[in-house]
């Protein structure tokens, strides 16, 4: 059985100086444009460093997921689920020391295209997998609104995880309406870094999520292994209060029901059938936004995470002030 959330992310607190070691590694790398060959996501550090950080963030974090879970149970919920569709305006805040890094309008419309495909299940890749016809979330009901683009050339060759790019103050760009609109902060990220996002809880200051120039959408600078846009499903999933499927532990827990315990992130493209060594081997949901597969082989939510990041959106979620009529 997953572990319970409240004592997980006291469990994550008492973690955090050793995680803040590994986040301190990530802005010690040497700044490079080489494109990784491994997912690296940096969400799940930069909130231990968060929690460290601000005292109260546990308890808002826990007061979330009490809501969530209350949310989910409710029957009314249901409703919510299946009937219309909530658009989220949608940022962007691009900076650049090189032309390169200055994407076009085409490549973050490209980004725009490939949330929505894979928010609502129209993704041609969606039934390349029929092992979890039976959990696959369908169209989950959310789109995104390309509002507005902010651009801002700079002297820096890279940018780390210290959140230093959503700040005018540390030479980045500051949100804009964060509590109404998705920021998204494209940028040179050092370290082989991704991208990484904001859980629901944190300051209004530095919400939303940052991505890599070289895995935004999937035109341009987009590069392969991860050339498919699916870094910013990915991360849009913590935004939206997703784990990782492994939940950051060895068979941890991601706080959803019906996706199979995991023994760590799968990389690259796993062999189909793959089993874990938790408890019950079941069949790994490689496949998975929240796994760390390559762009062309993560390609599904689960009904699951389609209600945890749904719940988000009622009368008092943490992200109700998003939904656009």
């Amino acid at each position: 059985m997953k572990a319970n959330f409240i004592y997980a992310l006291a469990l994550s607190m008492a973690l955090a100086s050793c995680q803040k070691t590994q986040m301190d590694t990530f802005q010690a790398e040497e700044v490079t444009n080489d494109v990784p060959n491994q997912r690296i996501c940096t969400s799940h550090e930069v909130l231990q460093q968060q929690l460290q950080e601000d005292p109260t963030l546990a308890n808002r974090m826990a007061e979330i997921e009490k809501f969530t879970e209350s949310a989910i149970k409710n029957r009314s919920f249901s409703r919510l689920l299946t009937d219309g569709t909530i658009e989220i305006p949608v940022v962007f805040n691009v900076l650049y020391k090189t032309a390169a890094q200055n994407v076009s309008l085409a490549q973050l419309q490209s980004q725009i295209n490939v949330l929505n495909a894979d928010f609502a299940a129209t993704n041609t890749d969606y039934n390349l997998t029929s092992t979890f016809n039976s959990v696959k979330s369908g169209n989950i009901g959310i789109r995104f609104v390309l509002s507005a683009v902010n651009r801002k050339s700079t002297t820096k060759s890279s940018w780390t995880t210290d959140n230093s790019v959503k700040r005018t103050t540390s030479g980045g760009l500051n949100p804009t309406n964060p509590t109404t609109t998705m920021n998204v902060w494209v940028c040179n990220l050092s370290g082989g870094v991704l991208g990484y996002a904001q859980f629901p809880g944190g300051a209004s200051a530095t919400d939303g999520i940052v991505l890599d120039d070289n895995a935004t959408g999937n035109t341009g600078t987009a590069a392969a292994p991860f050339n498919k846009g699916r870094t910013a499903t990915h991360e849009v999933g913590h935004y939206l209060n997703l784990r990782h499927i492994w939940g950051d532990a060895t068979c941890g827990n991601d706080q959803v029901s019906d996706t199979p315990l995991h023994n760590a992130a799968n990389t690259g493209c796993p062999a189909a059938g793959h089993r874990s060594t938790c408890t019950g081997t079941p069949v790994e949901m490689t496949m998975n936004y929240m796994d760390y597969s390559n762009d062309a082989c993560m390609y599904m939510f689960s009904a699951g995470q389609k209600a945890r990041m749904k719940a988000l959106f009622v009368a008092g979620g943490a992200r109700n002030s998003l939904a656009q009529p």
